[in-house]
């Protein structure tokens, strides 16, 4: 008997390109599909429903980080053995689900992140200095160094999803898993992902970048010392 895999996908505003996204990703394999509206104000959920995969709605924009976690919670509901999380805007591959699934179902990790700087040829310079220090601070906070602590795209055996508990509801949500692997001593490995930096992708106006970063490592730094 194959292993459940759910897919949680959280978005805001992406309408234009979400239905291709649930195409390309059922071609690659048979996975159980969650998308997490945040809050859109365009028709980025009825787009989802329109291929008959489980969309959920927060009627409120509550940051990615709330999303990821109200789609943990449904493929936990749901028995889901391995939980996987990618970003909904077509940068991601699903070609690179089936190795990130991998080393879980080898029994070797609870936790495999995707890492964009393995191969630094594919990210344009300023990401890999911006994920460089993302990397840095992370490590500051958290003492634990990875490759790419900012990757939204990683996967989850059951165990480690049960277990992982943050409070972060915005971009700060994948620095603070990197302090819950530390904190409950969780096995995990990396694995090299490939992403496409689509004009559609790079011109989002909500995306993470400096400002976003500076605000995210605010956070951090904040729920440390309050």
């Amino acid at each position: 008997m194959s292993d459940l895999t759910a897919l949680v996908i959280p978005v805001f505003n992406e309408a234009y390109v979400i239905g291709s996204v649930i195409d390309e990703i059922r071609r690659t394999g048979d996975y159980l599909i969650i998308v997490v509206d945040d809050g859109s104000s365009d028709d980025t959920w009825q787009q989802a429903r329109q291929k008959n995969v489980l969309a959920l709605r927060h009627r409120l924009n509550r940051g990615k980080g709330a999303a990821i976690k109200t789609g943990i919670l449904a493929a936990n509901l749901l028995a889901a053995d391995i939980i996987v999380t990618m970003d909904g805007d077509g940068q991601h591959d699903p070609a690179d689900i089936a190795p990130l699934v991998e080393p879980i179902r080898a029994g070797h990790c609870d936790v495999v992140l995707g890492s964009r700087l393995l191969d630094r040829q594919e990210m344009p310079r300023v990401k890999v200095i911006a994920n460089w220090a993302g990397n840095f601070f992370t490590w500051v906070l958290y003492g634990i160094w990875v490759s790419d602590s900012q990757s939204g795209f990683r996967a989850y055996s059951r165990h480690a999803a049960l277990i992982i508990d943050t409070r972060a509801d915005k971009y700060e949500y994948d620095s603070k898993v990197i302090r819950e692997i530390k904190d409950n001593r969780l096995r995990f490995g990396e694995v090299q992902i490939h992403t496409r930096y689509t004009e559609y992708s790079m011109g989002k106006k909500h995306k993470q970048g400096l400002i976003n970063g500076l605000v995210t490592l605010f956070r951090m730094i904040w729920k440390m010392i309050a």
